[in-house]
C-alpha cells in the first residue's frame, strides 16, 4: 500500500467507518481486502486512511447488497476499484437477465395454470383402488406408452397393485396426467410442467399455486426495484470518481 502523510481532518478511522452502517472493523478490513472499498493508503507510521470516498464506497455496496446480493456486489465493486468497468457493468446485466428469466418463467407458468383453470377435471369411473393405465389414457386422450414415459421422466407417481404390480392411478394422479397432457398439447416444456405439477401437489389447488405464482411476481417487482436503486447509487459513484460519462 501506499505510504503518504494525510491530514487529520480528512481521515476516517475504521472504527467510524464501521459505524456508519453497523458492521464491524474486521468487516471493513475484509471489504478492502475483497475490492469492495478502494484501496487503503497509509500514513508514515503505518496506519490505515481512509476518507470519505470509502464511507462512499461503503454506502454504495450495503445499497447494491439489497438489490443484488453480497457475490455480485463483491464482484461489482472490486471490478469498479480495479478499474474494469466493462466486467463491473456485464456483472450488474446479468443480475438484471437473472430476473428477466425468472419474471418469464413465472409468466408462463401463470399460462400453464390458466390453461389447466379452464379445463374441467377429466371423468373418472367409479373404482375403488384407482383406475388402470388404459383408462387413464383413454381418458386424457393419450397412449399408454406416453403415460409410462412421464412416469419415467418423474411427472405422474402411480401406485402398484399387490402381487400383479398393475400400474393404478389415484384422484390426484388421474388429475396430474390430464394437466401433462394439456400442457403437452400447448407446446409448453417439460420444464414448466414439472414447475406446474410440483405447485399443485404442495398446495393441492390450482386457484392458490396461481394466487402464489402472482405473490412471487409482486416479489420479484420489489427485488427489480432494489436492483434498479442499487445501479443508480453505483452510477452515481462512478460519476463521482469520474468513471462515467
Amino acid at each position: 500500500m501506499i505510504r503518504v502523510d494525510v491530514a487529520s481532518k480528512d481521515r476516517l478511522r475504521a472504527v467510524d467507518l464501521a459505524a456508519t452502517v453497523g458492521i464491524s472493523v474486521q468487516q471493513v478490513r475484509n471489504y478492502v481486502e475483497q475490492g469492495v472499498l478502494p484501496p487503503v493508503r497509509r500514513t508514515a507510521s503505518g496506519y490505515r486512511i481512509f476518507t470519505a470516498e470509502h464511507a462512499r464506497a461503503l454506502t454504495v455496496a450495503r445499497r447494491l447488497a439489497e438489490g443484488h446480493g453480497w457475490i455480485r456486489t463483491r464482484e461489482v465493486m472490486a471490478a469498479v476499484h480495479s478499474g474494469d468497468l466493462p466486467a463491473a457493468l456485464a456483472a450488474l446485466d446479468g443480475g438484471h437477465a437473472e430476473l428477466d428469466r425468472e419474471r418469464a418463467e413465472i409468466r408462463r407458468v401463470l399460462g400453464a395454470f390458466e390453461t389447466v383453470l379452464a379445463s374441467p377435471p377429466a371423468a373418472r369411473p367409479a373404482a375403488r383402488h384407482g383406475v388402470r393405465i388404459g383408462e387413464v389414457a383413454a381418458l386424457v386422450g393419450v397412449r399408454t406408452s406416453q403415460l409410462r414415459l412421464w412416469e419415467e421422466r418423474g411427472l405422474l407417481r402411480p401406485g402398484r397393485t399387490p402381487g400383479t404390480n398393475y400400474r393404478v392411478y389415484d384422484e390426484a394422479e388421474l388429475r396430474a396426467a390430464q394437466v401433462i397432457a394439456l400442457l403437452r398439447r400447448g407446446a409448453y416444456p417439460f420444464e414448466i410442467i414439472e414447475a406446474v405439477l410440483g405447485e399443485l401437489r404442495t398446495t393441492g389447488s390450482p386457484q392458490r399455486v396461481r394466487a402464489e405464482l402472482a405473490r412471487r411476481e409482486q416479489e420479484l417487482h420489489t427485488r427489480s426495484l432494489r436492483r434498479l436503486r442499487g445501479s443508480a447509487a453505483l452510477h452515481d459513484y462512478l460519476r463521482g470518481r469520474g468513471d462515467a460519462g
